[in-house]
């Protein structure tokens, strides 16, 4: 190796093998049993996991489904949603939101985001309301809650449901409620880069409203209540058990692994700090209160693209969610939005950038990415 050179930091974005390692043996355990059993869809894997994920959900009525995708388009399927209607979100969000809605054939109208929290902007909202609306759909993006007093404030008053999408989301809470139990329903994804993720795609749904709840039961499950009995027109969108199984081990991790997330967070803040760089990006912001699971830590800078080349040359590794905001994306090109419709979103698609937040994480390599980014600003490359 040459004289001065130094070995640069050699670690993924997500690092789902390392936090396979230290379950993999529950894991195993749990598939082998299900393979044993022979019962792969529904049954008492599903229940089961069903029950026990309700205390970290905040909700009465819970139900697996095949994804995060499912679980909005079953929520608007269970408030009747369909054509003509219109349903309010948000520009700055994963392509799931707004496509459950289309889906349906329904038309999304989009409000603008606050850009310090990157969630809907509820002093926005009522200036959307239509006749035509027939719901709300308020993103909690990257694990922190969007402004649920403000926004059910306005939507009880005009007698319009909310459907919280929380695919990022399990276990943040505002004003101590859970994400997913303050709106009319709430919607969970089990992707395996969520925090709680499966080993595949998978999801649910969660509801305080019995009524409700024996809607999404039918509707999940081709909206048949017994065999050959079709009671509704319903899809066919059921948790696997083995995913239930894998979810079963993986949920009783989920509040150390938050834990773990949310202390690097603070140790990102600490080493910024102390860098001085703090003063030349934005950090994601933790409101009193609310309590962020960092599904992602999303900072913003103008020079965003610079800085993640200049990282990626250090070996450091990051991502952008989201680069385009919804609105401007061909698919949804029919909705008649152009630039400058919502400048808060498309700001923030130009500027932020994600960095490496895992609980596996080790503080040399925290203090690997805060310093290639001080470097950057100062011009050190």
């Amino acid at each position: 190796m040459p004289a001065g050179s130094a070995v640069k930091p050699q670690f993924p974005f997500l690092d789902l093998k390392a936090q396979y390692a230290s379950i993999s043996g529950e894991v195993e355990a749990a598939v082998s049993r299900v393979f044993e059993s022979e019962i792969f869809i529904m049954g008492p894997e599903v229940s089961a996991f069903e029950e026990e994920i309700k205390p970290q959900t905040g909700c009465e009525f819970v139900f697996g489904c095949a994804s995060g995708s499912d679980a909005l388009l079953l929520a608007l399927m269970a408030l009747g949603i369909g054509p003509g209607d219109e349903v309010i979100t948000v520009p700055f969000t994963f392509v799931a939101t707004v496509g459950a809605i289309a889906r349906l054939h329904a038309r999304t109208v989009f409000v603008d985001i606050d850009p310090s929290t990157f969630n809907l902007d509820p002093r926005k909202l009522e200036a959307a309301i239509t006749p035509r609306t027939k719901a709300i759909i308020a993103v909690h993006l990257f694990g922190l809650c969007a402004d649920m007093d403000a926004i059910l404030e306005v939507a009880n008053r005009k007698g319009l449901p909310v459907v919280e999408d929380a695919a990022q989301a399990i276990g943040a809470q505002y004003h101590g409620k859970l994400a997913g139990s303050m709106g009319t329903f709430g919607c969970f994804s089990f992707f395996p880069s969520k925090n709680l993720g499966g080993a595949g795609d998978g999801g649910l749904i969660t509801t305080n409203d019995p009524e409700l709840a024996e809607t999404i039961k039918l509707l999940r499950n081709h909206g048949s209540r017994t065999k050959y009995d079709y009671v509704v027109l319903g899809i066919n969108s059921r948790l696997d058990a083995l995913q239930a199984a894998v979810l079963r081990v993986k949920r009783r991790y989920l509040n150390q692994w938050t834990d773990g997330r949310r202390k690097n967070a603070a140790r990102y803040r600490d080493l910024f700090r102390q860098s001085g760089s703090d003063n030349a990006i934005q950090l994601p912001i933790e409101p009193k209160d609310r309590f962020h699971i960092y599904n992602q830590f999303t900072l913003r800078t103008a020079r965003r693209d610079e800085m993640k080349a200049h990282l990626a040359s250090e070996g450091i590794p990051s991502e952008i969610y989201y680069p385009h905001p919804l609105h401007l994306e061909p698919a949804f090109r029919d909705l008649g939005y152009a630039a400058g419709a919502f400048p808060e979103a498309e700001k923030c698609a130009g500027e932020v950038l994600s960095l490496p937040i895992y609980p596996e994480l080790k503080d040399e390599q925290l203090q690997a990415v805060v310093h290639a980014i001080a470097d950057f600003h100062e011009g050190r490359r």
